[in-house]
């Protein structure tokens, strides 16, 4: 099936391919101009999706530390509890001694407990500055996001309306490149889709209009425009690379394709 349908690529004039090539050319034109319609939005939106992300990203990192942040000033209440008990049971021994020697232990044993809860009343101190620091940042981080879902609701209801209007027809003109690429043999199909990728502005087929490419400008020798009229063989422009048909040509399948367009409607 795949032999026959070559075959059948091959048989055709060297007229039918250009036309299916020019006729390519104006439906992925046509495309584009549809994706020039939305501009940059599909880019916009997935910026601030990736943002907000981001933004999550960091809101979950201060939460999670911030929750760390508050285990330990529990922990270090705990030790400051438990330094106080100590001290209250060394200050009874301290009554219950019969030497000085005891007593100067215990006394610096109280001293090292003392310092301990200060150490541990810090840690609390510096715990609590932190926390609040990372709250502040997370609630900034917040209205932030906020902000930034408000800008991506607009940006995405901007985008869907110009995908609504345009979904059907988009959706033709692909369905009508399809047909036209399974009309043209591969290597011109590549050549065409290579000379399209290159050009500034997606023209990889040309009408000569006025004796030069519609495509550059550059001027067409007249044997040259003699060939491309006898349209028995693909012609490039020699300064841009673009396949070349005449002007009748090219005449000939905008009328073709309005009255297409009009049965259709």
């Amino acid at each position: 099936m795949a032999k026959h349908n070559i075959q059948e690529i091959q048989e055709i004039s060297v007229e039918e391919r250009l036309k299916s090539l020019y006729r390519l050319q104006e439906v992925m034109s046509e495309i584009d101009k549809i994706k020039t319609l939305r501009g940059d939005l599909p880019l916009e939106v997935q910026d601030l999706e990736d943002e907000i992300a981001g933004l999550n990203t960091r809101v979950t990192r201060n939460t999670e530390e911030i929750t760390e942040r508050k285990r330990k000033i529990a922990e270090n209440k705990n030790a400051i509890e438990e330094a106080k008990l100590k001290v209250g049971k060394k200050n009874e021994q301290q009554g219950q001694v019969v030497n000085n020697r005891e007593y100067e232990i215990l006394s610096k044993e109280i001293e090292n407990l003392h310092l301990d809860i200060q150490i541990f009343e810090k840690n609390i101190e510096d715990f609590n500055i932190d926390t609040k620091y990372k709250q502040e940042a997370n609630d900034d981080l917040v209205a932030k996001i906020d902000d930034k879902k408000v800008d991506l609701k607009q940006k995405k209801k901007e985008l869907n309306a110009i995908i609504h209007e345009t979904k059907q027809e988009e959706e033709l003109l692909r369905n009508e490149s399809k047909i036209l690429e399974n009309q043209i043999d591969a290597r011109l199909l590549a050549a065409f889709k290579r000379i399209r990728k290159n050009a500034r502005n997606g023209l990889s087929v040309v009408a000569v209009e006025r004796d030069a490419c519609s495509g550059c400008f550059s001027k067409i020798p007249p044997q040259r425009q003699l060939d491309i009229r006898q349209r028995k063989k693909i012609i490039v422009c020699e300064s841009c690379g673009r396949i070349l048909i005449d002007h009748d040509m090219a005449s000939e399948i905008k009328i073709a394709s309005k009255h297409e367009t009009k049965i259709d409607e």
